[in-house]
């Protein structure tokens, strides 16, 4: 389980759960009953449904945190129960709500738990952690050796994200991981976990009860009923615009059209411009730059490029320098952002523009409205197109 199985860039692997039943003493009902899923490998599958309906429980005996009653579950071909609880669990990673961290440890200590416990070196088990807070976006001097009280609720979600990847386990379970921070924060480390998952390919199982999150993550969705029946489990797509029965359209809520941007990513669709300076530059170039636009607005730069100020003809005429003209942007999407990311930060913008930045927060174009509008109609095409049959419909 410690190895990692590569096959065309997937180093997860595959998952199956065959009738798998939970019951638990002096309850007539299972609290799971006969849940049978396969779980491809290098995919994120994410258990959405109601709370009490057993989609942790189901999660949890995949690692044998809970014990089946009855069923059978594989990972990679191998029987769980036919292998060490510690062993196996050592083999795949586990990341929850709140990250789990030992309050006692500092950063280093905790993403070093794994490595620590399966033999790795010193020297080894350093390095490992200085690539893994790397790879979640913390500097490793910065941060490794802080404890975890002195971290945001962001930061030691990332640190819990470090520390399942640690010893580089096929398999991530993870439940609830963002559910306890504020909307923004949770949004960007949503974001972060599709980065990783685009570079890592592991088979993650997410367990959430919120559906647009899954929409978001999942290459797969399980919607759960009660005892973890699932009612449909398909991809966010097929979900959205065929729900199963009246439950799944529940999860799916009115506004399953606007829920669609959340399947396309900002780097998929084009992008507008608009005239740009640095703040260094005339204030005179720019105003003709703005008025050869045929926009009444443009966008203040920095030295490095990143986005500082909207600002207008209006307020470029009673300005000497740009360094203090216009207004701040409020905020920016990035090429991995979803178009639902997007709508809602140019909702928040005067002129309805959302700024679109690269990897060193550099301006690369804009998310307009009208793109956005532009997208929603051709994936209803898309879809009234596939219901016809495709050219051969009849």
């Amino acid at each position: 389980m410690t190895e990692t199985v590569a096959t065309q860039g997937i180093s997860g692997v595959e998952i199956v759960l065959s009738e798998v039943t939970k019951r638990y003493p002096g309850q007539n009902d299972p609290a799971v009953d006969r849940v049978s899923m396969t779980i491809p490998a290098g995919e994120i599958v994410v258990l959405v449904g109601p709370s009490g309906c057993g989609k942790t429980t189901t999660m949890r005996m995949i690692n044998r945190l809970i014990e089946p009653s009855s069923g059978a579950i594989s990972i990679g071909g191998r029987e769980i129960l036919d292998m060490n609880p510690d062993t196996l669990r050592r083999g795949i990673g586990y990341s929850i709500q709140q990250a789990g961290l030992f309050p006692h440890m500092t950063v280093a200590r905790n993403v070093a738990t794994v490595p620590g416990l399966i033999g790795w070196d010193r020297s080894r088990i350093a390095a490992r952690v200085d690539e893994m807070l790397a790879l979640v976006g913390l500097d490793p001097d910065t941060f490794r050796n802080r404890f975890p009280r002195q971290l945001s609720g962001g930061q030691q979600q990332r640190v819990g994200v470090a520390r399942a990847l640690a010893a580089d386990p096929p398999v991530l379970l993870m439940d609830e991981p963002f559910g306890a921070v504020d909307p923004i924060t949770r949004g960007l480390l949503q974001d972060e976990l599709l980065r990783l998952q685009a570079e890592l390919r592991k088979t993650i199982v997410f367990v959430t009860h919120d559906f647009n999150e899954a929409v978001k993550l999942g290459d797969r969705i399980a919607v759960l009923g009660n005892q973890s029946r699932i009612l449909q489990y398909d991809t966010p797509a097929a979900v959205l615009a065929e729900p199963a029965d009246e439950t799944v359209a529940g999860f799916v809520g009115a506004d399953a059209g606007l829920k669609q941007l959340t399947l396309t990513r900002v780097r998929e669709v084009p992008r507008g411009e608009c005239a740009v300076a640095r703040e260094s530059e005339a204030v005179e170039a720019f105003r003709k730059a703005i008025g050869d636009s045929g926009r009444e607005w443009g966008l203040v730069l920095d030295d490095q490029g990143r986005p500082l100020r909207w600002v207008t003809l209006a307020q470029l005429a009673q300005a000497d320098s740009l360094r203090a003209a216009g207004t701040a942007v409020g905020g920016t999407v990035s090429l991995d952002s979803t178009l639902q990311g997007a709508l809602e930060t140019l909702l928040a913008e005067s002129n309805a523009n959302a700024v679109v930045t690269g990897r060193r927060g550099e301006y690369v174009g804009l998310i307009t409205i009208d793109t956005l509008v532009a997208h929603l109609s051709r994936m209803r095409s898309a879809h009234a197109h596939s219901d016809s049959g495709g050219d051969g419909g009849q």
